[in-house]
């Protein structure tokens, strides 16, 4: 037997009893017992990184943060456990990871700093303890359910502290000789996500929010046809329902427009959820756990059919450009090579090049651009004659399979913007066949955004589907 389905619960989920009930409810409905990956309870890792920052400061604030831990998850445990055996020895098991995470803000007291994989042990701590509530809650409804931590399942990963990447095949060897492969559908594993195990088991973090991550990688391990990622939202939308009222749930990507999506700014699924399911030729559906008979979203190879090839539209008002100009820099061999090496050597991102003849205007996340500027400043001289940053920008993202291909398509989208009052700063259209994106200022990407909605899924009716622009 395998295992044929996993199921992640985000932290959303996990905020109280209530929620580690409707998880456990949700759990117990499988017909065959699945794989659940979780993530923190909800502010846990906030408190986790409040009190990294306190031990550093000073020792006395050590004290602080684990009472507050201990009263955070003893008042879940009173609530959510009746029966004195599984209390108790949930309790103890809590307590436990008390002491090793005093223990680990003491050290980063005594030398007054945290070393990257120090902070990377310190987080993990709200998935361990989220995983032993939720077994806890399984075990006392009649389920055979175990709390697993990456350790005991051999979830290996590079040696990057934030941000790293799953060692698939070492994964899979592990699980071949643990209670994941030996024992698979005969008990309900509920597993740590956020972190694996690099050489000599140091903890490393898949990165916050990286408990998508950590779930795709455990289905892709166990070969499972299925990850269900339970949320408290409906899954991807047409817009963000926050900002345009008329949005309204999309009920099937393929895996580019989901990538698409998420990449430009949707905080439905990370990224690199995706990736691992799609090698293994798996599906996703994302799900939400306060409104179970929902649809939700089905990720697959394929996307789903619509009567518009947009599916949605997205947005990010959180990035800026630096402007790397010169004479030449858009032909002189090199040039862009020389950028990239140079910010990732120092932990920059960048989300996109569009490039000139005479300029290279490069997209990072807002809160790496002033750093970004010090840092090319000093590349090619000669060259490179002036950096240049510019802020105040946001991006807008049109995501549907066959954008680029569609005859009057990308037309029409910027005519939707201009007709709107909208002046469109940059675009770059083609790069994927899945998105077209534009940058607009801050002020106006709310009017871009609903003008693309209105044209594209409030007017169906009364226009036709491909009109050309």
């Amino acid at each position: 037997m395998k295992f044929q389905k996993v199921m992640k619960f985000g932290g959303g989920c996990l905020r109280d009893a209530d929620g580690l009930r409707r998880a456990a409810a949700v759990i117990r409905r499988e017909p065959v017992p699945p794989a659940v990956v979780v993530s923190a309870v909800a502010g846990v890792t906030d408190e986790l990184e409040r009190g990294l920052a306190r031990a550093v400061r000073n020792e006395a604030g050590i004290a602080r943060t684990i009472g507050a831990l201990r009263l955070r998850h003893d008042r879940l445990v009173s609530g959510l456990l009746a029966a004195p055996e599984v209390r108790a020895e949930v309790a103890a098991q809590i307590e436990r990871r008390l002491a090793r995470l005093e223990r680990l803000l003491l050290g980063a007291a005594l030398i007054g700093e945290v070393s990257p994989h120090a902070r990377a042990h310190v987080l993990s701590f709200g998935e361990r303890w989220a995983a032993l509530l939720l077994a806890g809650v399984l075990r006392e409804a009649g389920a055979d359910a175990r709390a697993l931590e990456s350790e005991q399942i051999g979830l290996a990963a590079d040696d990057v502290a934030e941000g790293a990447t799953a060692d698939l095949a070492a994964f899979r060897r592990a699980v071949r000789k643990n209670a994941l492969g030996t024992e698979a559908g005969r008990f309900v594993p509920v597993i740590t996500g956020f972190y694996g195990l690099a050489s000599g088991r140091r903890v490393v973090s898949f990165g916050r929010n990286g408990s998508d991550y950590s779930a795709a990688v455990v289905a892709a391990a166990l070969r499972a046809p299925l990850l269900e990622i339970w949320k408290d939202v409906d899954g991807f939308m047409t817009a963000d329902p926050r900002r345009v009222p008329g949005a309204r749930p999309v009920a099937r990507l393929s895996f580019a427009e989901a990538a698409e999506l998420a990449y430009f700014g949707a905080k439905v699924l990370h990224p690199r959820a995706l990736e691992p399911v799609a090698r293994e030729k798996g599906t996703i559906r994302i799900r939400h756990l306060f409104q179970p008979d929902r649809p939700g979203t089905e990720i697959a190879a394929e996307g789903g059919t619509a009567e518009t090839v947009l599916k949605s539209v997205t947005s990010n008002d959180r990035i800026a450009v630096l402007r790397v100009s010169g004479p030449g820099v858009g032909f002189r061999p090199g040039v862009i090579g020389d950028i990239g090496r140079s910010l990732a050597d120092r932990g920059v991102n960048i989300l996109s090049v569009i490039t000139a003849q005479t300029a290279i205007n490069v997209l990072v996340a807002e809160e790496d651009a002033r750093r970004a500027r010090r840092i090319l400043r000093g590349i090619r001289r000669g060259v490179v004659t002036r950096v240049e940053l510019e802020t105040g920008l946001a991006l807008v993202a049109a995501v549907g399979e066959g954008l680029a291909s569609e005859r009057g398509l990308a037309a029409r989208v910027f005519a939707a913007v201009a007709d709107n009052g909208v002046n469109v700063e940059m675009i770059s259209s083609g790069a994927s066949s899945a998105a077209a994106y534009f940058l607009v200022r801050k002020a106006d990407v709310l009017p871009a955004v609903r003008a693309l909605h209105a044209e594209f899924f409030e007017a169906r009716a009364n226009r036709p589907p491909n009109r050309a622009g």
